[in-house]
Parts: C-alpha cells; structure tokens; sequence
C-alpha cells in the first residue's frame, strides 16, 4: 500500500498540537510569499508582520522549510520615518495635522524583506525592513536583525553578528547548486538520512556525487 505523502496545506502539521502551524496556507495579504512547509511555532503569523502597507509595495518573501520561533517579528518599510528633515515626527499619518504624505522617493525605503529555504529563527527575532537572509542561515534568539546575512551563516545579537559559517564554502557551494529544497517530496523523504548525518565529509562526498549525476542526466536529457 502507498503511503500518504506529508501535505504542505495543513496548518497544523502536528497531530494534537495547535501552537505549530505550516505558514502558507495560512496567508491571505498578496504582499506575504511563503514556500511550502515552512512552519511558525505559533498561530497567527500575520500579525508578526507590522508595518506592512500595501502603498509602500514592499513584499516579505519566505522559501521553504524555514523554521520560525515563537515571537519572531518582521518589521516591514511602514515603521520608517522620513529622516531628511528637521522633524521624523509623521503628522500625516494623524487626525487634523496639515500635513500631505511625503512621496515615496524621500522615504527610506529598504525594499523586499526576503529569507531564504531551510532558514532557523530562534524565538524573538526581529528583522527590520529590506533584510536579506541567505539559504541555511541560523538566527539566534533574541537578535536584531538590521543587515543582510549569508547563506549557511550564524548570526546573534543585537545588531546581529556573523559567529561563523555552518559549513566549509565547499559543501556550501554544493548545498546552493542542489537546492534539496526544490525537489519532489519523494526526492525529500529519501534523502532524509543524507540530510541529517553529521558525518559532514561523507555528506560533502555524496552531495557531490548526486550533482554530477543530476548534471549528466540533464545533459542526456537534451
């Protein structure tokens, strides 16, 4: 008999625990992109997304399989000010200020906020505005997020800081040319054990293999 595959459509993912939830089925706002079975170790992942007004046009884009903390907060352009004049302070945004709403072009506007695939935030993570987090990294908790971070980089603190690398630029570099991520989840459950071994050397060795063959039938293929 076939067994059932794991469904990126569920919001509780976990039999009889609902504290844990996949985020994209949970998303209605068009501005929120989130990959498949990325989770949130909470419900109501919305509203840990302040600041986020449609007229700024800024997206927060997640990938897949990123594992979100509880308490982790994006901090989207709205909460920006305009800072090239004497006052930050918004009167446009109050009752009976006579003030217009500065144009877009004197904001300081960051851009996208965009987290890459098999990216962990510890709990009470807060990314500012137009942060980019590469594939892999690790956000530990309690961090401020105000730059960008690269892939399979630790990062801690406030502002956060690179603590290291999680890989040599080797196994990195295989890791970004795989992209497990985007495979079938037939693909996924099979490679569950190369995934989690620690024997980094063998991982490394194996990886490289599944490459070259994947380039050859690609190649075979045209």
């Amino acid at each position: 008999m076939k067994k059932s595959l794991p469904d990126p459509n569920v919001i509780f993912p976990i039999p009889n625990i609902k504290t844990v939830t996949y985020i994209k089925p949970t998303i209605k706002k068009p501005n929120i992109q989130v990959g498949e079975f990325s989770y949130f170790s909470d419900v109501n992942f919305e509203e840990h997304v302040t600041h986020h007004y449609d007229f700024n046009g800024d997206k927060l884009i997640i990938g897949k399989f990123c594992q979100i903390g509880a308490g982790v907060n994006f901090i989207m352009n709205g909460a920006n000010h305009k800072m090239n004049s004497v006052t930050t302070f918004p009167f446009y945004i109050f009752e009976k200020w006579e003030q217009s709403p500065p144009p877009l072009s004197e904001m300081p506007l960051k851009g996208d906020t965009i987290v890459g695939n098999d990216v962990w935030i510890g709990q009470n993570v807060t990314i500012l505005p137009g942060v980019k987090i590469g594939d892999g990294a690790i956000i530990g908790a309690n961090s401020t997020v105000a730059s960008d971070v690269p892939p399979y980089a630790i990062v801690v603190g406030n502002p956060a800081r690179l603590i290291r690398k999680r890989f040599d630029e080797e196994l990195i570099g295989i890791l970004e040319d795989l992209k497990w991520w985007d495979m079938s989840i037939e693909e996924i459950q099979n490679m569950i054990p190369l995934l989690n071994d620690s024997d980094l050397p063998k991982v490394k060795k194996n990886l490289r293999e599944m490459l070259k063959n994947n380039k050859r039938e690609q190649l075979n293929g045209n």
